[in-house]
């Protein structure tokens, strides 16, 4: 990742698109009652904290199990504290990666989701930030 692959959000952004009342059917076919009812505002429906949160393309298939594929845009926000079992952004020995954190009683580790990765202990020799929690991925079906 590097500095032209980070967008940050502005919060004066006014991005509404159509939206259909109710649910889209999974399962069996209906009709689409009332069809486009309202507009919904991306900003306020993906975005918390609009000054912490920054867009970044993924690169890469490490995290694939977890439905995050190479070129699948990221929602990123950096107030949120890192938890168990969240997907970071993280800065370690001078690379960013993407890995689910996993906070055992013998350390933290950065965990892929992908077994041809291996997992990565966080030690007191690492130079590691968390940068960022992944809050949504938006992703293309059309690639």
């Amino acid at each position: 990742m590097n500095d032209s692959s980070i967008h940050p959000i502005s919060k004066n952004e006014n991005i509404k698109l159509p939206i259909l009342e109710g649910m889209i059917p999974a399962g069996f076919p209906s009709p689409l009652q009332g069809l486009v009812q309202d507009a919904i505002d991306l900003n306020r429906e993906l975005i918390d904290h609009p000054a912490a949160t920054f867009c970044a393309r993924v690169t890469g298939n490490s995290m694939i199990e977890s439905g995050i594929s190479d070129g699948d845009l990221l929602i990123i926000d950096k107030s949120l504290d890192p938890q168990d079992n969240s997907i970071a952004v993280c800065f370690i020995d001078g690379e960013f990666t993407l890995k689910r954190i996993s906070i055992r009683k013998n350390g933290v580790f950065l965990v892929p989701a992908n077994p041809k990765y291996k997992e990565i202990a966080i030690n007191e020799d690492s130079n590691f930030q968390v940068w960022g929690i992944v809050t949504f991925i938006i992703k293309s079906v059309n690639r």
